[in-house]
């Protein structure tokens, strides 16, 4: 659990670093700039980061475990640590209908822990996905729809909300994070910066998270890191090879990551370091991830190896084309 607190609390430090929380199909995304104010505040159980457009804080928890993982996107590759917990010990309120909560004391500011709760009853295990208000209008609206589903026909709670843009308080069994800015309409595109997505279509499948995401039997994932990418920036832009942000995350999944993608990663740049032609693999979902990512990440440090675009050509036919990646750090829900 130290381990785990002390990454938690070295990358909230991080402005290039970008943070989630949430299940598959409703996710509250927390990151900042690096000229952004932004007030940091630790102690020796929790650690909160605040700026005006939203905030984050994680807390120490025994039995917390980091998994960091890569995953293979159109052309290129994404990293995260998934923060989990047991899942007997992970469950929120899976309230089902819109209930009202009451002041929100543990708010990050002090401003707002005189705000009320509201859960929107979503009814996910991880996660409970709360809207918080002072206003009166907004707060006698809502208290005439309490105990109603949000899907419900003709319930009008969900206009009501869109409409008065209430913040955003997203709370798991790891922390909360708190979104200031306005909600987006339909038709619009999420601001940058602090945000969240609320997606009927996936939380109908009732996964806690993506299936890509290689989360043991038995552990669920309650917030997500996203470290700083080697060839993307934060707003997905395209940038040179970084080698420092690589050997950061490489460093992360030699201390969290899954033994097989390590060691697949491993055999296949050593056979290009080599100068082995390609070659029967292992074909697990993990063995061919991380082929395809080794070799996507050799081309992206301009590795020089003569045999690196046979290698390309056999187990990696997107990654071998001219580079046009997607965002890096596109989430998968």
């Amino acid at each position: 659990m130290a381990g785990a607190f002390d990454l938690i609390s070295d990358q909230l430090a991080d402005p290039e670093a970008h943070w989630s929380l949430g299940t598959f199909g409703a996710i509250a995304e927390f990151n900042r700039d690096a000229d952004e104010p932004a007030e940091i505040a630790q102690t020796e159980e929790t650690v909160s980061v605040v700026t005006p457009r939203g905030g984050i804080r994680l807390v120490a928890r025994p039995g917390l475990r980091p998994i960091a993982f890569e995953t293979v996107t159109t052309q290129g590759w994404s990293q995260r640590v998934a923060f989990c917990l047991p899942a007997a010990e992970c469950a929120m309120s899976r309230r089902a209908v819109l209930t009202e909560i009451g002041p929100d004391a543990h708010a990050l500011r002090t401003q707002e822990r005189d705000a009320v709760l509201f859960d929107l009853g979503l009814g996910v295990l991880q996660v409970d996905c709360c809207i918080r208000t002072g206003d009166a209008g907004l707060l006698e609206g809502l208290r005439a729809h309490v105990g109603r589903s949000l899907y419900e026909p003709a319930n009008p709670a969900m206009g009501l909300i869109l409409a008065a843009n209430p913040h955003r308080v997203f709370i798991s069994r790891l922390g909360r994070i708190e979104v200031y800015q306005p909600i987006p309409p339909p038709s619009g595109k999420s601001p940058e910066g602090p945000h969240t997505h609320i997606l009927p279509r996936l939380l109908k499948s009732n996964r806690t998270h993506p299936a890509t995401e290689p989360i043991p039997e038995g552990w669920i994932p309650c917030a997500h890191l996203y470290p700083p990418h080697p060839v993307r920036d934060a707003l997905g832009v395209a940038r040179p090879f970084d080698s420092a942000r690589h050997d950061s995350f490489q460093s992360m999944m030699e201390t969290f990551g899954h033994p097989e993608s390590l060691a697949i990663k491993r055999r296949i740049v050593e056979a290009v370091d080599a100068g082995e032609l390609p070659s029967t693999m292992a074909q697990t979902y993990h063995a061919r991830t991380g082929i395809r990512i080794a070799l996507r990440q050799m081309k992206a440090a301009r590795h020089g190896s003569p045999v690196l675009p046979a290698w390309l050509a056999s187990f990696d036919l997107a990654g071998s084309e001219t580079e046009a990646d997607d965002a890096a750090l596109h989430h998968d829900c």
